[in-house]
């Protein structure tokens, strides 16, 4: 199954502020989990914050909803069009010294760069997934 990611932190190598995932089906997930306001850029807080669109849940109740939400599928590639995505998204996964979430499914990262896709909500991390899932598709199954 694809999934196609994407997330919104609150500098360049800051903190995550939400990820969503949403399948070639159309089956979303989407979180906002708690982020320290003082660290955003002003750009992150001119643009982004105000468009969450949803409730910060604790970090842990995130990553069981993710665990749970992944090991729906057998094999995953996760398709991103930028690196960091990767870099939160494969942070989530962890959750201790050693130890993952407990995700059951193979996982391939894919990075595609060459997109073109208009999101509905620029910097909304579940409009830009489902964009990127419409720019991906057109492109590969036209």
């Amino acid at each position: 199954m694809k999934l196609f990611l994407d997330t919104e932190f609150t500098k360049f190598n800051g903190d995550l502020i939400s990820l969503a995932l949403v399948s070639e089906e159309g089956d979303e997930f989407y979180e906002v989990v708690p982020f320290r306001h003082l660290m955003c850029d002003l750009w992150v807080i001119n643009n982004v914050i105000p468009i969450l669109k949803k409730e910060e849940i604790s970090y842990e109740r995130f990553q069981t909803k993710l665990r749970q939400y992944l090991n729906r599928f057998p094999e995953i590639e996760v398709i991103a069009d930028w690196p960091e995505d990767f870099y939160h998204f494969s942070r989530a996964l962890l959750s201790g010294p050693g130890e993952m979430i407990g995700i059951n499914c193979k996982i391939t990262m894919t990075l595609e760069r060459r997109l073109q896709y208009e999101s509905v909500l620029p910097h909304n991390a579940l409009e830009d997934a489902r964009a990127i899932r419409t720019g991906y598709l057109k492109k590969y199954t036209l």
